[in-house]
C-alpha cells in the first residue's frame, strides 16, 4: 500500500483521520502474512526508548516528530 501523509503543519484531526482510515483498509487485507507500508510519511522516528523494540537500535532521526509516533503507533 502507498501513502501519503499530512505534513506536521496540518492539522491532528486530519493526520488521526488518515490514520483511522488506514487502519481500516489494513484490516481488510488479514489472511496476509506480510504487508508493506510505502510512501510519503512526513514521520521522523527518533532513537528514544520507547521506540527500540519496534525499530531496532538505528535511525537517522535523534527525536521524533508527530507524524513518526503517529506511524510508529499505527505500526504496532
Amino acid at each position: 500500500m502507498n501513502v501519503h501523509v499530512p505534513s506536521e503543519d496540518q492539522s491532528d484531526d486530519s493526520k488521526n483521520n488518515l490514520y483511522e482510515e488506514l487502519e481500516q483498509i489494513f484490516n481488510h487485507f488479514l489472511k496476509y502474512h506480510m504487508k508493506i507500508q510505502l510512501g510519503d510519511l512526513n514521520a521522523k522516528v527518533g532513537q528514544e526508548n520507547i521506540f527500540k523494540l519496534t525499530i531496532g537500535n538505528e535511525s537517522l532521526h535523534h527525536d521524533s516528530n508527530d507524524n513518526g509516533d503517529g506511524i510508529v503507533n499505527f505500526i504496532t
